[in-house]
C-alpha cells in the first residue's frame, strides 16, 4: 500500500490532486478553529473542560461531524451536517415528488439540477441550526452545568446574534463549496473526505482521555484493549462492507442488419450492507430528540426524569435495545426506498436481459426482492452489533457514551470512506499500467 501512494505522487497529476486535497483538508480544519464573532473563547474552553469532565453528550454527534467545532463554537461549528441532512432529505423526497423523480431519471442535466435544490436546502437548514446553536448558547442550555455558561454569549443583542447565524450560514456555505473543490479536483469524494477528516480529528484526544482515566497499568491496559478492538471492528466492518450478492444476468442476442448485439453476461451486485451507515445516523438522530425535549423542559414531570434515566446514557438497557431496532428499521426502510427492484426488473426487460431460469418482468421483481430482504436482515444485524458493540465493550473503561468518537458510527464512516478513496486511487493507478493497493 505504501509502494502505492508513492507511485500515486511520482504521477504529476495524481500528486497535484493528492496535494490540492490535503490544502483543502488543512483549509478545513484551520476554519473549525476560528472563533464566532461575539462569543467569549475563555467562557467556551472552561465550559468546553467541564463537559469533557462531565461527559456531556447531548451534541456529542453533531459534534462529531463537525470535528469538535460545535462545543468550541467556530465559524465551521455546523461542519457537513446541514449538506447530509439535505441530501437525505432530497433522496427520501425524491421517492415521494414525482417531480424529483422526473428529475433523476434525466441524467446528468436532472442530477444538477437535484444538486441545485440540496444547496438551497442546505443553507436553509444552515439558517436554521445556526440559529438554534446560538439561542442554546445564549441561554446556557448548550454547556449545562457549566458556572460561565451564560457568559459564552456576553452581548445578546439582536445584531450580535444575526452577525453569529450569519456566519455560521456562511462556514457552512464553505464547507459545502469545499468539499464540492475536492470532489472535482480532488481524490474522493468530496463531502466524504471532510466528514472522514472531521471525525478522524476527534480520535487522538478521545483515546489519550480513556488512557488518562484507566487504573491498570496508569491506563494502558485500557488503551491497548480499546485499540485491539478497534482493529477487529474494522477488520470486520472491511470484510462486511466487501461482501456482495452477484445475481447473474443474461442478454439476449440481437441481429441488427449484419450485426449482431447483446448476448454478453453480467451480474447486479447487492451489497450486503445496502443500506451504508444512513440507519445509524437516523437512529443516532431519532434517539436524541426525547434527551433534546427533557433538556429544554422547565418540567419536573415523572417523564422527565424517566427520560432522562433510560435515555441520555449511551450504556442504558433500554437506549441500546431501542438504538439496535431502530437500526433494524432503518435499515429495510432505507433499502426500500433506494432500491426499486420492479424498475431494474423493467431495464432490464427493455434492454433484452433476464436471469437465468427466471421469466422477464414480474417474477424477475419478486425474485429480486426476495434476495434483497434476505440479505438485508444479516446487513441490518451487523449494522447493530458495530453500532453497540464497542459502547459496550468500551463501558467499563468509562469511556462508553452514544456518541464516543471510536463508536460504531465512526468506524462504519471512516472505513467506508477510506475504502472508497483507495478503490479511486487504485483505478487511476491501473490506468496508468500501475499494481494498486488490492493485491
Amino acid at each position: 500500500m505504501l509502494t502505492g501512494f508513492a507511485r500515486a505522487f511520482k504521477t504529476p497529476d495524481l500528486r497535484k490532486k493528492l496535494l490540492f486535497t490535503l490544502a483543502i483538508v488543512v483549509l478545513y480544519r484551520l476554519g473549525a478553529h476560528i472563533p464566532v464573532p461575539g462569543v467569549s473563547y475563555e467562557a467556551v474552553q472552561m465550559c468546553v473542560d467541564q463537559a469533557s469532565e462531565g461527559n456531556n453528550s447531548l451534541f456529542g454527534l453533531v459534534n462529531m461531524f463537525s470535528g469538535g467545532a460545535l462545543l468550541q463554537i467556530t465559524i465551521f461549528a455546523l461542519g457537513i451536517m446541514p449538506y447530509i441532512t439535505a441530501s437525505i432529505i432530497l433522496q427520501l423526497l425524491t421517492v415521494v415528488i414525482p417531480r424529483l423523480e422526473a428529475l433523476k431519471k434525466e441524467g446528468q442535466a436532472g442530477t444538477a439540477k437535484i444538486t441545485q435544490y440540496t444547496r438551497y436546502l442546505t443553507i436553509a437548514l444552515a439558517i436554521l441550526q445556526g440559529t438554534g446553536l446560538v439561542a442554546t448558547a445564549k441561554s446556557g442550555a448548550l454547556f449545562s452545568g457549566c458556572s460561565v455558561a451564560n457568559q459564552v454569549v456576553p452581548d445578546p443583542s439582536i445584531f450580535t446574534i444575526a452577525t453569529m447565524v450569519i456566519t455560521m450560514t456562511a462556514g457552512t456555505a464553505i464547507v459545502m463549496w469545499l468539499g464540492e473543490l475536492i470532489t472535482d479536483r480532488g481524490i474522493g469524494n468530496g463531502m466524504s473526505i471532510l466528514m472522514f477528516i472531521s471525525i478522524a480529528a476527534g480520535f487522538p484526544g478521545a483515546l489519550w482521555a480513556i488512557k488518562e482515566s484507566g487504573k491498570l497499568a496508569q491506563g494502558w491496559i485500557e488503551f491497548g484493549t480499546v485499540i485491539l478492538i478497534g482493529f477487529v471492528m474494522v477488520a470486520l466492518v472491511v470484510f462486511v462492507e466487501q461482501a456482495q450478492r452477484r445475481i447473474p444476468v443474461q442478454y439476449a442476442k440481437r441481429m441488427i442488419g449484419r450485426r449482431s448485439y447483446g448476448g454478453t453476461s453480467t451480474y447486479i451486485p447487492l451489497k450486503v450492507n445496502q443500506a451504508g451507515v444512513i440507519p445509524v445516523i437516523f437512529a443516532s438522530s431519532l434517539l436524541y430528540i426525547p434527551a433534546l425535549i427533557a433538556q429544554f423542559s422547565n418540567s419536573t414531570a415523572g417523564w422527565k426524569t424517566w427520560i432522562e434515566a433510560h435515555f441520555v446514557k449511551g450504556d442504558h438497557p433500554y437506549y441500546i435495545a431501542a438504538y439496535f431496532l431502530l437500526i433494524v428499521f432503518f435499515a429495510f426502510f432505507y433499502v426500500a426506498i433506494s432500491f426499486n427492484p420492479e424498475e431494474v426488473a423493467d431495464n432490464m426487460k427493455k434492454y433484452g436481459g433476464f436471469i437465468p431460469g427466471i421469466r422477464a418482468g414480474r417474477p424477475t421483481a419478486e425474485y429480486l426482492s426476495y434476495v434483497l430482504n434476505r440479505i438485508t436482515w444479516p446487513g441490518s444485524l451487523y449494522l447493530g452489533l458495530i453500532a453497540l458493540v464497542p459502547t459496550m465493550a468500551l463501558a467499563g473503561f468509562g469511556g462508553a457514551n452514544a456518541n464516543f468518537p471510536f463508536g460504531g458510527t465512526s468506524i462504519l464512516i471512516i472505513v467506508g470512506v477510506g475504502l472508497e478513496t483507495v478503490k479511486q486511487i487504485e483505478s487511476q493507478l491501473q490506468q496508468r499500467n500501475y499494481e494498486g493497493f488490492l493485491r
